[in-house]
């Protein structure tokens, strides 16, 4: 019996999760920014900034917190509304959320993390040895990161709130992790059981859909095999290919629909078939 149908079987056992997309902020980029290799005068697509809610009953999981106004003013993003303001609209509050998953400490995915003083912060061990070793030291790998949220996260790991983990590990029936690299040396992406089957949040293994379906790596890279060995480790542990959810691709809103009127633009919802 493979892997695939025992974690199945198990999962099957457990009460699947909703699963939420948010969308915080958003900018406008150029091909090359999105592409190694994209010839200069290519049209761009906009670039959606989300975090995301997995829940079931009263568990919640967050992933990623996203970053604030002032961090959107220095880069230029066009901020939306807090990530705090999106789960409040989903009756989450984030001052009382106990996991929080950190699919790498970039600074779109760190952000904010005094908004959760309950949480604990789940993390792989790569990726904050990465943040704070000899790399940094050069621009292009350190132009992603920003230092205050790096050190912010040292602090939560003194006060004993970073949960580390190395490699694929379960954070609860259902719902994983599982170091790919590629895109930082810690990224990790996370696997979540729903009514559909395995949904997997790609975040920045594959930011559009683009990247991985076109073999188009993204220039943001620590080590570009292991981000194309990330795609097919995506498509290992999805229950279809179509259940993969691109980290900044502002397709998500437009294939899912929103779980209310009030939440239109803002959130959808990620465990329903997506049109097209």
């Amino acid at each position: 019996m493979g892997r695939t149908k025992i974690d199945s079987e198990r999962a099957a056992q457990a009460v699947p999760f909703e699963v939420y997309a948010i969308r915080y902020a958003t900018v406008e980029r150029r091909a090359a920014e999105n592409f190694i290799g994209a010839d200069p005068h290519e049209s761009g697509t906009q670039m959606d900034y989300f975090v995301w809610l997995a829940r079931r009953a009263s568990e919640v999981v967050v992933i990623d917190t996203g970053f604030n106004e002032a961090a959107a003013r220095r880069r230029r993003r066009q901020f939306l509304r807090s990530p705090a303001e999106g789960l409040r609209l989903l009756e989450v509050d984030a001052a009382d959320v106990s996991d929080v998953i950190l699919t790498h400490l970039h600074y779109d995915h760190v952000g904010n993390s005094d908004l959760f003083p309950r949480a604990r912060f789940h993390l792989q061990d790569r990726e904050l040895a990465y943040a704070t070793g000899r790399y940094m030291a050069t621009e292009f790998f350190s132009a992603a990161y920003e230092v205050d949220e790096v050190v912010a996260m040292v602090r939560h790991v003194y006060r004993g709130r970073v949960r580390f983990h190395d490699g694929d590990a379960e954070i609860a029936p259902g719902l994983s992790v599982h170091r790919v690299g590629g895109h930082t040396q810690g990224l990790q992406i996370v696997r979540v059981w729903t009514r559909l089957g395995w949904l997997v949040l790609a975040s920045d293994a594959s930011h559009y859909a683009a990247n991985m379906d076109a073999a188009r790596p993204f220039p943001v890279v620590a080590n570009v095999t292991e981000m194309v060995d990330g795609w097919e480790r995506l498509r290992e542990l999805a229950t279809a290919p179509r259940y993969i959810i691109p980290g900044h691709d502002p397709a998500v809103m437009q294939r899912y629909r929103a779980p209310g009127p009030a939440l239109e633009g803002i959130a959808v919802r990620l465990d329903a078939e997506p049109a097209g």
